[in-house]
């Protein structure tokens, strides 16, 4: 009886919602903000060039077809050597779910217009155009569902250099436009490529593969309040259980994205993308690999601060990693196995004493967070690796961050006697007793030796009497 209530009250909420024309959509599911970690795709046709084009190494990472101002008819013929016989979905899933991700976003359609899936709304896609001929996501599906992963699906919104009816407007007027092979910017019909492409590809795209965890949009650009709001509809009336990020534009989504960046204070329905290196597709002249321990404290970081950090991958034109991309995912997985219960289903800490890294750290860190749209080339995140902690919280057990000691012991002021009494302090992955006394002021406590460990963070639990 209760349940059929329960029904009832929520069909007369919905209808009220509608008759009066107010949008009723959940905040972002469970799964999503239990599971903090996931895994970006970046892979097209931009991969298989890997930063090169005419002999010289190019500019803009994956965006070079604009810098470069490359005819379509031209940029199209890399998909005649696009062969990535070493695409291996099984092994792609896996590395993911063994660095203790929990969802994957990749890739459907970027700038260049190119669907790495295959669409029967333009032929200009992995199937019809490479000689490799198949369809990378029905894989990813198999695959995703066997690891235990969310998957889903990057789609450039506001940008698209294969389709003649897509203005921009940053940084300037027709600043991210194809003008080289449609050059009369005022002529274009916005319109026309959201209802003959995106809207018919995101059909397909919420229709061929199954569940969807996110839409993950970019580049709104021009898209209009009505536009998006017709989008969100459209995906929510054929996946009413579907995250969309909020570059859907006009203030819509289910959370919001910082990209490149971390943000200071903490917050609610987040998501940090960030890179390994400093390009987010495959380039062969990038050499700045961000380490295992700074990938991990960047983890922390946002975890801390209430949000997720979805971390990317740029997979060779022939399907396999890069190398570094892989020995960072295995050290990283191989901390997440001790410490994960720190990282999943866990919140802020509710003493509102959340960033006491801030008092150090932040002194030396300029954080700028994303406000707009941002270039390819973009990673404004510190490299700079200084000694620090900070804390999460599930349930009634807390979680202290102890991030690359230099010390023996620390003294930690948010967890002194006078704020409340310890039960019990036990670190991560060691059996040992954790040597400890908690004063008035402050909790100190012994650390072990950082030395000769890959990532020297340590973790942690306590619980209150």
């Amino acid at each position: 009886m209760n349940k059929l209530l329960i029904r009832n009250a929520r069909a007369w909420l919905v209808l009220f919602f509608a008759l009066s024309g107010l949008k009723l959509y959940s905040q972002p599911a469970p799964w999503f903000t239990d599971g903090r970690f996931g895994l970006f795709l970046h892979w097209g046709l931009y991969s298989q060039t890997a930063g090169d084009w005419n002999g010289h190494p190019t500019k803009g990472g994956e965006h070079f077809m604009l810098y470069e101002r490359i005819p379509v008819k031209t940029y199209a013929k890399i998909a005649d050597q696009f062969n990535p016989t070493g695409f291996d979905a099984d092994r792609w899933a896996q590395m993911a779910h063994d660095a203790g991700m929990k969802y994957l976003v990749i890739t459907a359609k970027h700038h260049d217009g190119f669907a790495m899936y295959n669409s029967a709304v333009s032929d200009y896609n992995i199937v019809k155009r490479t000689p490799w001929g198949r369809d990378p996501m029905k894989e990813l599906v198999v695959t995703c569902k066997k690891y235990g992963l969310k998957l889903c699906f990057y789609y450039s919104l506001g940008r698209d250099w294969e389709n003649p009816d897509v203005p921009t407007n940053w940084p300037v007027k027709a600043g991210r436009s194809n003008t080289w092979d449609y050059p009369d910017e005022d002529a274009k019909d916005l319109n026309k490529y959201v209802e003959n492409k995106v809207k018919p590809q995101l059909r397909e795209l919420l229709t061929q593969y199954g569940p969807i965890g996110i839409i993950w949009f970019d580049t709104p650009e021009l898209i209009t309040k009505k536009q998006s709001e017709e989008i969100k509809d459209l995906i929510h009336s054929i996946q009413p259980h579907c995250i969309i990020n909020s570059r859907i534009g006009n203030g819509l989504g289910d959370y919001a994205v910082v990209e490149q960046s971390l943000v200071s204070t903490a917050r609610k329905n987040w998501e940090a993308c960030i890179t390994m290196s400093e390009n987010w597709g495959y380039n062969r002249h990038d050499t700045k690999w961000k380490s295992p321990e700074l990938l991990v404290r960047n983890l922390i970081e946002v975890v801390s601060k209430g949000g997720n950090l979805l971390l990317n991958v740029g997979p060779k034109g022939d399907g396999t990693w890069p190398v570094e991309s892989q020995e960072n995912l295995r050290a990283i997985g191989s901390w997440m196995k001790t410490n994960g219960e720190a990282i999943y289903g866990t919140r802020v800490w509710s003493s509102g004493k959340q960033t006491a890294q801030a008092v150090q750290a932040d002194k030396k860190i300029a954080e700028k967070e994303n406000v707009g749209m941002k270039d390819a080339v973009n990673d404004a995140t510190s490299k700079e690796i200084v000694s620090d902690y900070c804390f999460t919280q599930k349930g009634k057990a807390i979680y202290l961050f102890v991030r690359s000691p230099t010390t023996a012991t620390i003294d930690i002021p948010e967890l002194s006697k006078s704020s409340f009494e310890i039960k019990s302090l036990s670190l991560l992955g060691s059996t040992s007793k954790v040597k400890w006394t908690q004063e008035k002021d402050a909790l100190q406590l012994s650390l072990p030796t950082a030395e000769g460990q890959e990532i020297p963070i340590f973790v942690y639990k306590i619980e209150a009497k």
